[in-house]
């Protein structure tokens, strides 16, 4: 134990509580994503009720495996490593309080709000004006707790993963607020100060980032802290992760446009959208590398534990995803792509590999040291790890070759120019792939009630760590 940090103690009630909401917006948006994969599949199970058509939980769906799952993840994993990276508690309790149960109001408005049709309609911003301002509140907030902890540290340097997380707050501050600007008509109804491209340009400069700093910039802060420690050994470079860094977050910003080809939007900023879009293929490498090759000189581990696998294993879905996303960003290969369901199989590649994956390592790693206990099974890990593998397997396979085969139906013509295949043919085709995709969504979904099920017990059944196992302890070095 470090004697520089005496008796100081760290916040670990909010970190606890994030943890335990990631699991449980995990297993109810990742439910909500069967059941409209299986809509898609036999329509008739929306039942006539207009709150559980596939127009109404699709957005439910993202927005609790988002921002439900994904965000309460983001502070857990941010609130834990910026306490044991800078030695000093969080700065303000209250605030961090309040972030907590600010966040999960708004979950609960959306919970509410989308299954009754109340929508924006915006991709990733479909929540009406009072919960955006909600959300500006708690992230402002967020925003407060987590840079005036960095501001107290007793550590000079900040850890990389601090950078990473400090640039997903402020970026996605700036994203929510400007893309949610909006005329309230009444308390359920409003509608953007932004009109035509415009407001497609601005929803899409927010959507692609959404992405790029909600889903990759502040997960890669979970990578390069808790690979590390899980593999106890040390960054494998630490000045490839700084070039990461500042190479990513200058160039993701700029991918957007990516999103419009072939739309009204001038050519010349599609053509840039592309551009930046090809180039982050370099620093996304870079970073996969990174933390992949941190395993060098520990790769036998990968044998016997589980929960390093999950870890390096998304980091392996992160470099496949972002392979995929800059080539689909290209025109000539967007033009076969866009508006398939290839670019599904291409998001869920990211989400359930990368986001997902990288999250349930961390939550592994995480509540056996915030409650002091030894895991409960291993062997759930293990078969955790290997069910979630197949169903993610046979979703985004399903939807790869489903989404070419819409492509290349949709513009297959005739000798005389018309059409060769009606637009009910291509559904028609698509059904067989639907229910693959259907039965890799219900495997996925098993196995994080799995993980549930094992940090349960790991909590109210397991043994309390031994002197062996690394404690939480609050005066213990990062």
């Amino acid at each position: 134990m470090s004697s520089a940090l005496g008796a100081a103690t760290y916040n670990y009630r909010v970190v606890r509580q994030f943890a335990w909401m990631t699991m449980v917006w995990g297993v109810v948006g990742m439910l909500v994503g069967v059941v409209i994969a299986a809509q898609l599949c036999w329509p008739a199970l929306n039942f006539d009720l207009p709150w559980l058509t596939f127009g109404r939980l699709r957005p439910l769906h993202t927005n609790a495996v988002v921002f439900a799952f994904g965000g309460s993840a983001l502070f857990a994993s941010s609130y834990y490593v910026v306490q044991r990276t800078c030695h000093v508690r969080l700065c303000s309790d209250t605030l961090a309080a309040f972030t907590f149960w600010g966040w999960q109001a708004v979950i609960v408005g959306a919970v509410i709000t989308l299954p009754l049709g109340i929508t924006t309609s915006k991709e990733y911003a479909e929540l009406e004006w009072p919960l955006d301002i909600l959300i500006a509140v708690v992230w402002v907030t967020y925003a407060y707790v987590f840079l005036g902890t960095i501001a107290r540290r007793r550590i000079r340097h900040i850890y990389v993963a601090n950078w990473f997380f400090a640039a997903f707050i402020v970026t996605v501050a700036m994203l929510h607020i400007v893309n949610s600007l909006a005329i309230p008509v009444t308390l359920f109804k409003s509608y953007s100060m932004y009109a035509g491209v415009q407001d497609a340009m601005v929803q899409w400069w927010y959507g692609h980032n959404a992405v790029g700093f909600f889903l990759t910039a502040g997960f890669l802060g979970i990578m390069y802290y808790f690979i590390p420690k899980q593999a106890q050994r040390p960054v494998y470079s630490y000045r490839l992760s700084i070039v990461h860094f500042w190479s990513l977050i200058f160039t993701y910003i700029w991918a957007g446009p990516h999103h419009l080809h072939y739309t009204a939007l001038p050519n010349w900023t599609q053509s840039l959208g592309m551009v930046m879009s090809v180039i982050l293929l370099a620093p996304s490498w870079g970073g996969m590398i990174n933390g992949i090759m941190t395993l060098s000189g520990a790769w036998h581990k990968l044998r016997t534990d589980p929960v390093l696998r999950f870890l390096i294993v998304s980091v392996s879905f992160y470099g496949m995803s972002t392979f995929e996303g800059p080539m689909m960003s290209i025109k000539t290969v967007n033009a076969l792509s866009h508006y398939t369901d290839w670019t599904i199989g291409h998001v869920h590649s990211g989400a359930l590999g990368w986001v997902a994956f990288v999250t349930f390592g961390c939550l592994y790693y995480l509540i056996p040291r915030l409650y002091s206990r030894t895991l409960y099974s291993l062997q759930l890990v293990e078969a955790h790890f290997w069910i979630a593998t197949l169903g993610i397997v046979l979703y985004i396979t399903s939807m790869w070759v489903a989404g070419i085969m819409q492509g290349l139906m949709w513009r297959a013509v005739n000798d005389d120019g018309t059409l060769t295949y009606a637009f009910i043919e291509t559904v028609a085709a698509m059904h067989p792939f639907y229910v693959i995709r259907f039965l890799g969504g219900v495997l996925f979904l098993s196995g994080t009630v799995i993980m549930f099920y094992n940090l349960v017990r790991t909590v109210v059944g397991a043994e309390p760590a031994t002197a062996a196992i690394p404690l939480p302890a609050a005066a213990s070095a990062h």
